[in-house]
């Protein structure tokens, strides 16, 4: 049930010098040290983070020889076309080049590939289709294309003129290109290497406007774009998952104001059917649980050019149309998914030599290709091993997506045993593959027998890394709403998660919501009572009746608003018997 808790010792000196110096609460100055920033300076920096704090854009290896290639294109009046992935990263970062590109004057249109038909990244029918109807284009990539050597290579034999902008794991060869624009480039010097795909663009959209400006800053017009554009960037940033620290969370902190103020009729119209549109102040879990979703069913299920029609539409009916029909589509997705999550479970049960591997490789004729990456998550959640679902098709192939567990180098694994993979690309958490389907036997076996060799996790790599013990009376509506000072949270910056030790159940657990999935719990210690809910953790209920005794739990504090109320509430992540 419980897993293994490691916390911050407590140091009381400490945390009050800290509280005392930055004039927060005890509650902030703890996560303040348990994340590593004692110094009061550099706390200081990281909770006062300005969007100045940004890199210049002169500096991501590749970008001003893109801009330069860009703003001759403009001049010359030729053709450019955006080819972007079809995930949330790839629709918003084709969204931001093709707004900055119509602001210029510019002739832009874009390509989004069938994520059933054509697959990931840049294909070779696309290039060549692309070329016959018009080989004067400028063909610039958004989210994929590093690995895209042979596409490349065509492309260049065909005389057509290709820039990729990318940011996913680079191979041993890299593609021949005009430009390569990428923050991890050999030799690069870049700050930070973490950006995502939406991340590169409005760098390469910054660069742009830089030289249709003064050659250091852009016309008002243009600066007003790019304060919008970063709540584009911000949506691609928190759906990739990519950490959300240094640059990437200055994206994200700013372009969540900046999405509440932009004027789009499409993200209106997103956050209208998300209900988000009411909402004062919008949190990265609003981009990963209520934006992100609706763009992604789009390309899961693909439709992604109808989500790039959604961001760069300016006619309000056809926005709110698109966004319907988004909200369909997710709606589609989930269902789908469910079906495909029950199946794998039962796959899993039914071969016990599986189970034995510290890897999942598990394939189906029935699955979708688009949605098996949120199912393989879940699978690798349920069953604490890195997963890879395949979807088999008719023509005898598979499409498969991975995602990692505990640190396990997953885009190195598949590199391990490309000889049973007809392609592969990704990074180490997530990653897509194609094969034949007569391989995936022996891809299952490769693929455990390298992580028997190199994936020794530790109880560091499982364990719940907790910020601090405290007392539920410290978890008061004022400490947790100076918590988000952290923020914004994800991959790399969590919540805030605390533990409370010998703790009472101050009435029986309750399930609650749709199917009775979820758990509802009010949790008393030393007269301080609050409640506690644990989503998808009905099971608890009946767990917790049992024990008969003081509890230890931990938890994220949120802050729920009912009725214009607002009032602590306590998200269970973990608990376990005091004894």
């Amino acid at each position: 049930m419980a897993r293994k808790w490691s916390f911050h010792p407590h140091d009381a000196t400490m945390i009050r010098r800290l509280s005392g110096q930055l004039q927060v609460s005890p509650l902030l100055a703890q996560v303040l040290i348990a994340r590593g920033m004692s110094d009061a300076e550099a706390a200081k920096a990281f909770l006062n983070a300005k969007l100045s704090d940004l890199n210049d854009p002169a500096l991501l290896p590749g970008v001003e020889a893109a801009a330069d290639a860009i703003v001759r294109a403009l001049q010359q009046k030729r053709r450019i076309t955006i080819y972007g992935d079809y995930d949330v990263d790839g629709v918003t970062g084709t969204s931001i080049l093709w707004h900055c590109l119509q602001l210029c004057g510019g002739r832009v249109d874009y390509y989004i590939p069938c994520r059933m038909e054509e697959g990931y990244g840049l294909n070779q029918a696309a290039i060549r289709q692309l070329h016959e109807e018009d080989p004067q284009r400028l063909l610039v990539s958004v989210d994929c294309g590093i690995a895209s050597v042979r596409e490349a290579a065509l492309a260049k034999e065909l005389g057509l003129e290709l820039i990729i902008t990318d940011h996913h794991t680079l191979g041993e060869q890299l593609p021949d290109a005009a430009v390569l624009v990428h923050p991890r480039l050999p030799g690069s010097e870049y700050p930070f290497g973490e950006l995502c795909g939406a991340g590169v663009a409005f760098k390469v959209a910054w660069a742009i406007c830089q030289r249709l400006g003064d050659g250091k800053k852009a016309s008002p017009r243009m600066r007003d774009f790019l304060q919008s554009a970063v709540g584009l960037a911000a949506v691609g940033t928190v759906a990739d998952v990519v950490p959300l620290q240094a640059e990437n969370r200055v994206i994200v902190r700013y372009g969540l104001q900046s999405l509440r103020g932009m004027g789009s009729p499409g993200l209106k119209a997103l956050l209208q059917v998300a209900k988000l549109a009411d909402k004062e102040a919008l949190r990265a879990d609003d981009i990963a649980f209520g934006i992100g979703p609706r763009i992604n069913a789009a390309g899961r299920l693909g439709q992604a050019r109808l989500a790039v029609e959604l961001l760069t539409t300016e006619d309000p009916e056809r926005a709110g149309q698109l966004a319907a029909w988004l909200d369909q589509l997710n709606d589609n997705r989930k269902t789908v998914e469910r079906r495909i999550l029950r199946q794998a479970k039962d796959m899993v049960e039914e071969n016990s030599a599986w189970q034995q591997h510290k890897t999942l490789v598990l394939a189906h004729h029935e699955w979708h290709p688009g949605v098996i990456g949120i199912v393989a998550s879940r699978v690798a959640e349920e069953f604490d091993k890195p997963a890879i679902l395949i979807a088999l098709k008719d023509d005898g192939t598979g499409t498969g997506s991975g995602r990692s567990f505990a640190g396990f180098q997953l885009y190195d694994a598949l590199d391990a045993c490309r000889g049973h993979l007809l392609q592969f690309g990704g990074h180490k958490a997530a990653a897509g593959l194609k094969l034949q389907a007569g391989n995936v036997e022996a891809f299952r076996e490769s693929l455990a027998a390298w992580a028997a060799e190199h994936f020794h996790p530790t109880a560091e790599d499982t364990q719940l890394r907790i910020d601090a013990e405290v007392l539920l009376s410290e978890v008061n509506l004022r400490a947790v709403t100076e918590l988000d000072r952290l923020g914004p949270f994800g991959a790399a910056n969590p919540t805030p998660r605390f533990m409370a030790s010998h703790v009472e159940l101050a009435e029986p657990p309750k399930t609650m919501g749709e199917g009775a999935r979820h758990l509802s719990v009010r949790i008393r210690q030393q007269g301080t009572v609050l409640r506690g809910v644990a989503f998808g953790r009905a099971e608890w209920a009946e767990e917790m009746a049992k024990v008969g005794g003081p509890l230890h739990i931990s938890f994220q504090p949120n802050i729920n608003t009912f009725q214009g109320m607002n009032r602590v509430e306590l998200q269970l992540i973990d608990w376990k018997p005091a004894g």
